[in-house]
């Protein structure tokens, strides 16, 4: 049986604004093994970002984290301080940010910014720490690292910086990597690339991976697992080939039906589109979020408390009151 890295129960995160109680994540459960990659999907804003936030306590100060477990490799961080944290970030579990531009200091350069990672967490010297950041920056397919060291990050393309924060992720050796959206800033053929490599990286260093993405095609490369969340709720999860060969919830449906799918969508063809608006986050809301844009919405969706039940196969759980053989019948196409 693999290792369980990564073990999330009941995650929920709440942040006071002028209009009241904004809660943009919503009890999240969620495991991630040893070598395994799970891909967090949903459109802007329904929370994927704020629960990886949240797993690293890295939320801003007015947003209150609570949960039941979070666990790393069977340790307990939910009420871990400050102290612990800091010691765990960038040495036990990495994340690589959205945009490399604003993670990386501009004031210094990718030598002194690689190596002050892994001084910070390991007793090494100098001239260690440079052999390590050059080899790993070979390894994420930079040419030439000895001399990119003194570089700074103006000085690298958008491509070269991602690698160069993956290579910065990966300085300490983690168990976990946490990529929020690694290749939304970078043009389609380098995205392929960083994808690959991430996938190459996480099998020889045996690493868990959390995928976060909007894009349907890049988990089809990449999952293991996928999680589909829809207004900071988890509303299907499962193995990537029951997502994709038999989705159970009319949203995961309706985003599968909004993409193209090469060889069978025919030139012309309408794609579907889903109805609607996302529901405000802002207040308790009860019942099914997604019952205000489901055509097989009905009286028990705005009042039931929806949680997640197993469909067919195991593993595969989704949130509806209605049973996985209904939910089938649903078609976004026409709504296009």
């Amino acid at each position: 049986m693999s290792e369980r890295i990564l073990e999330v129960e009941d995650l929920a995160v709440s942040i006071p604004v002028s209009a009241g109680l904004l809660r943009p994540v919503q009890g999240i459960s969620l495991h991630v093994d040893r070598g395994e990659t799970l891909c967090i999907v949903g459109e802007s804003g329904c929370g994927k970002s704020l629960t990886s936030l949240a797993i690293m306590d890295l939320l801003p100060k007015k947003a209150k984290r609570t949960a039941n477990h979070i666990r790393l490799a069977g340790e307990e961080l939910g009420d871990a301080g400050e102290r612990v944290m800091s010691d765990i970030r960038g040495n036990r579990m990495s994340m690589i940010f959205q945009e490399p531009m604003t993670s990386l200091n501009p004031a210094y350069t990718v030598g002194n910014q690689l190596a002050e990672a892994l001084k910070r967490h390991k007793n090494v010297s100098d001239a260690e720490a440079r052999d390590r950041a050059i080899y790993l920056l070979e390894k994420v397919g930079i040419t030439a690292a000895a001399s990119r060291l003194g570089q700074y990050p103006h000085q690298l393309s958008g491509g070269l910086r991602q690698r160069v924060m993956i290579a910065m992720a990966l300085m300490c050796g983690p168990d976990l990597i946490i990529a929020d959206e690694p290749t939304t800033a970078l043009d389609v053929t380098i995205q392929a690339q960083i994808l690959h490599l991430l996938a190459e990286l996480q099998r020889e260093f045996d690493m868990g991976l959390v995928l976060i993405t909007h894009d349907l095609g890049v988990v089809a490369r990449i999952a293991d697992r996928v999680s589909v969340m829809y207004a900071g709720q988890i509303v299907e999860a499962g193995s990537a080939e029951q997502i994709f060969t038999s989705p159970a919830h009319p949203y995961t449906r309706g985003l599968l039906e909004c993409i193209p799918v090469p060889g069978k969508t025919r030139p012309g063809e309408r794609l579907g589109a889903i109805p609607g608006i996302v529901p405000s986050l802002i207040g308790d809301m009860p019942g099914c979020h997604f019952a205000s844009r489901c055509p097989l919405a009905h009286g028990a969706c705005n009042t039931a408390q929806v949680a997640l039940q197993d469909a067919s196969d195991s593993g595969h759980a989704y949130r509806c009151v209605l049973p996985a053989s209904e939910t089938g019948t649903v078609d976004f196409k026409g709504a296009a």
